[in-house]
């Protein structure tokens, strides 16, 4: 039995079936840091509203409350759903309920004239207070890190850019998707060599 000459092990493989390539791999990293800077974030906004107000809300729903709190004007659900790049709007709708229900949103307008939405008093005082935290907590822990503050402004242009190149992805797999059941036109034929019960 001959010896196999083992060659120098890598000590991570961080290869697999989204990280084929480098190219493949620097995206798959991207947006598994996405994932966990969102739901970090996600946490850190549910916390944060716990320590000012006695209301259980999801990152996605004090996110909700901030941008009606934003510029403070009233918006619609098809704002709200446009500021945030959500199309979900079930789920907003039903944020919106539980907002209202915690007296931090006031809903006012009709069907036909347009129902909108803006925050209440308690609304206000608790996104002031919010700020507050933030400002105590969040900021000074990113202005401690060397240059990290100078580099948010880019960090930002390149996640707009990011979500830009997503959306076109996502057109571009709906204008293209395959209907249920239908063979894939660019599945290679079997070859002779590849069908068992064709004889020479």
């Amino acid at each position: 039995m001959k010896n196999r000459q083992a060659g120098p092990q890598k000590p991570l493989d961080r290869s697999w079936h989204l990280a084929r390539t480098p190219e493949e791999m620097d995206v798959a990293d991207l947006e598994y840091a996405l994932i966990r800077c969102f739901e970090a974030f996600g946490h850190w906004q549910a916390e944060c509203l716990a320590s000012v107000v006695e209301f259980q809300a999801s990152g996605p729903e004090n996110a909700l409350l901030h941008m009606i709190r934003a510029n403070d004007r009233p918006k619609s659900v098809r704002d709200l759903a446009h500021m945030a790049n959500r199309q979900d709007v079930p789920n907003i709708q039903y944020s919106l309920r539980k907002l209202i229900k915690g007296g931090l949103v006031a809903k006012s307008g009709s069907g036909r004239a347009g129902v909108t939405y803006e925050a209440t008093a308690l609304g206000r005082d608790v996104c002031d207070r919010y700020a507050d935290v933030r400002a105590d907590l969040l900021v000074p822990s990113i202005a401690r890190q060397p240059d990290l503050a100078k580099r948010l402004p880019d960090a930002a242009h390149a996640l707009d850019l990011m979500t830009g190149i997503y959306e076109q992805a996502v057109r571009e797999a709906a204008t293209h998707r395959h209907r249920p059941g239908r063979p894939d036109a660019e599945m290679p034929a079997k070859t002779p060599q590849q069908n068992p019960r064709r004889r020479n």
